[in-house]
């Protein structure tokens, strides 16, 4: 990796994710590759397709390459490999407990199994929670209750 990548990746790591602002863009692995080549080339792989924040994530990563003084800036999208939560390190993992989200399982690999796993809570650790809601605050998370500690709280979604 050339200095000036390494440089973008490093302004890059700065940007949270819009959903989810306890994780950095490249924390949540969003951001594939960085390419200087004449012009800047970013590749971002949204979280999913209907994913309602690729737009302004966007937006940040041209902003934020074009304060580095990059006038060309082209940003690619690609879904190849999907993302998935099985991408999130334990680091990652450790930063959305402390934020009061519950992290997915570490093993999507089988959709409908992880989705059946029991939901620890990110405060008290219980793991005597049961889900509220399908559907959290944003598409990507869900709402559990946990009747140990009496909190509800957010869970990503295993993908």
């Amino acid at each position: 990796m050339s200095e000036e990548e390494a440089r973008i990746w490093n302004e890059l790591g700065k940007i949270t994710d819009p959903e989810i602002p306890a994780l950095t863009l490249t924390e949540m692995k969003v951001i594939r590759s960085v390419r200087v080549n004449g012009k800047v080339t970013v590749v971002f792989s949204p979280t999913y397709v209907g994913c309602p924040a690729t737009a302004q994530i966007m937006q940040e990563i041209r902003t934020c390459v074009a304060a580095l003084g990059y006038r060309e800036i082209a940003i690619e999208t690609s879904f190849t490999p999907p993302w998935s939560t099985d991408m999130l390190d334990e680091d990652a993992r450790e930063k959305l407990r402390m934020f009061g989200i519950a992290p997915p399982p570490d093993d999507a690999s089988d959709i409908a199994s992880a989705l059946e796993l029991a939901v620890h809570c990110p405060s008290c650790k219980s793991d005597q929670t049961t889900l509220e809601s399908s559907f959290g605050s944003a598409l990507c998370r869900q709402i559990f209750y946990c009747r140990s500690c009496r909190q509800s709280f957010e869970r990503i979604k295993p993908i």
